[in-house]
This record gives structure tokens, C-alpha cells and sequence, in this order.
């Protein structure tokens, strides 16, 4: 599993370990909704921090 990591367009650098760390769990968070199969290819997720903070 390939992981990368991007803050504000720099990419932030990670271990092998790391990479397993967080790919697992967003792995298993995403395999928990009824509507994904196990043979996906490819998960993206974007995060914006609200303007409030």
C-alpha cells in the first residue's frame, strides 16, 4: 500500500511504518461501510479546516 501525505501542497515524508499505520486504518474505516467492496484500487480523502478556526 502506497501512502502520501500533503499539508497545504508539501508532502510530508513517511516511513514504511507509518505508511502501514494509516493506510490500515483508513483501510478498515472505509471497508466498514456496507456499500464498499474489498477490491477497491484507490481511496482519496481531502480535508479543509473550517474557516471558524
Amino acid at each position: 500500500m502506497k501512502i502520501e501525505l500533503l499539508v497545504d501542497d508539501r508532502k510530508i515524508p513517511m516511513n514504511e511504518f507509518v505508511q502501514k499505520i494509516v493506510g490500515n486504518v483508513i483501510k478498515a474505516m472505509v471497508e466498514t461501510l456496507h456499500t464498499i467492496n474489498s477490491d477497491w484500487k484507490e481511496i482519496s480523502i481531502h480535508v479543509e479546516q473550517d474557516e471558524s478556526n
